[in-house]
């Protein structure tokens, strides 16, 4: 094959955020192109998004069912590769759904459904299927984090006892949905969101990093959710306290009111030898802390195949010292999809590293863990096992 994959998109139409974004990560290598989309359920919303984007007027659809029923009657050399989904959480199941029946590939925002049972059943379908889905865990996608998963995995830092996440924002501190906020609108209607508001947003995001870093999951934990806006109906803050499946414990905390913060993700992880520290606001930089010498700073860096990981390496763009972030993990993550799908279509094997992004099987994880932390914050009890599953299986 010789040719870019051709995406299609469903939402992330005219001032929407995170449509742009994807599409700036997606074409930061040159491997994938947007071909068509359906951008909005308001019909003038979709046709200029799409005219935007110069797409053809006979590839902006105004309904995801139109697309995907259209774009399937094309010819192979015509028609998307995949699609990729950004809208609410209530509307990624029946979309992600219908383009795996009709043999489309999916990259899909988090949390990756609306529910635990619609992850489940969208875990089989890809299962059925064999069809590719990457979940955007953006943070997973930085060169630094991949460094603090490898130098986990190869037991630098002996087994892992103690794990910090915390990601606080401050965004929220007002009742901006009420203040016509459509970001705040949706993230904080449950008809939209889900169950949970920061802990689905973020807590989510926080919980994948602890799970990917560490290698480890999560097996019990105990959960206090608040709501400190008054007139809110999804949960702006809470704790919870973690035990993982090789005995280590830890505490996560995820806040949307913290007033002040920014988007201050950071993680600590300690084992018997030394530990780590990682801060998204300053993602280049990883410390190593030793038991009994000075702190370590790694530095990313193209040119530091040396003393990184292939992994870091691999997702580091430039040479040590010029600045990689968020729009660079997210494109990290769109290059190692596309990397596995161009190899699958070549009929080749993907390297580890191109394989090495948020499966279907991430999606299923963390909205488990939503379940999970809002059970434990309605429960009388300590500690809530971590279910993934109907009939009890942690």
């Amino acid at each position: 094959m010789n040719r870019k994959l051709r995406m299609g998109m469903i939402g992330g139409g005219k001032n929407a955020f995170i449509g742009a974004v994807h599409r700036i990560a997606a074409n930061m290598d040159g491997l994938i192109e947007l071909v068509c989309g359906a951008f909005s359920s308001q019909p003038d919303n979709a046709r200029e998004s799409g005219l935007a984007l110069f797409l053809p007027e006979d590839r902006i659809y105004l309904s995801y069912e139109e697309m995907m029923e259209k774009e399937s009657s094309l010819p192979s050399d015509k028609r998307m590769d995949f699609v990729v989904i950004v809208t609410p959480n209530n509307t990624h199941f029946a979309p992600a759904i219908l383009a795996l029946e009709k043999g489309f590939h999916v990259v899909i925002e988090k949390p990756m459904t609306f529910s635990l049972e619609e992850a489940r059943l969208l875990q089989k379908k890809v299962a059925d299927t064999g069809l590719l889905l990457c979940l955007t865990h953006t943070y997973s996608g930085y060169p630094m984090v991949k460094q603090a998963r490898q130098m986990v995995k190869k037991g630098t830092f002996g087994k892992i006892r103690k794990i910090y996440v915390e990601y606080p924002q401050g965004w929220l501190s007002r009742l901006s949905e009420k203040e016509g906020s459509k970001q705040a609108a949706w993230r904080t209607d449950p008809s939209r969101s889900g169950k949970a508001g920061c802990m689905g947003d973020i807590g989510t995001h926080a919980a994948h990093l602890a799970e990917y870093i560490s290698g480890l999951q999560i097996k019990q934990l105990c959960a206090d959710l608040s709501i400190f806006v008054e007139g809110r109906q999804l949960d702006d803050d809470g704790n919870v306290l973690l035990r993982f499946d090789n005995g280590a414990t830890g505490v996560l905390f995820a806040s949307q009111v913290a007033a002040g913060e920014e988007n201050a993700l950071k993680i600590r992880v300690y084992g018997e030898k030394g530990g780590l520290e990682w801060a998204q606001q300053e993602p280049n930089t990883l410390l190593i802390k030793w038991l009994d010498q000075p702190t370590q700073i790694f530095r990313a860096g193209a040119n530091y195949g040396d003393r990184l990981s292939p992994f870091a390496v691999h997702n580091s763009r430039t040479p040590a010292g010029h600045p990689e972030g968020y729009l660079e993990a997210f494109g990290n993550l769109y290059r190692n999809f596309a990397l596995t799908l161009i190899a699958r279509l070549n009929g080749v094997s993907p390297s580890e590293e191109a394989l090495d992004f948020p499966t279907v099987d991430d999606g299923v994880r963390g909205m488990a863990f939503i379940d999970n932390v809002v059970r434990s914050n309605e429960s009388l009890e300590k500690w809530t096992f971590f279910k993934v599953s109907d009939d009890g299986d942690c």
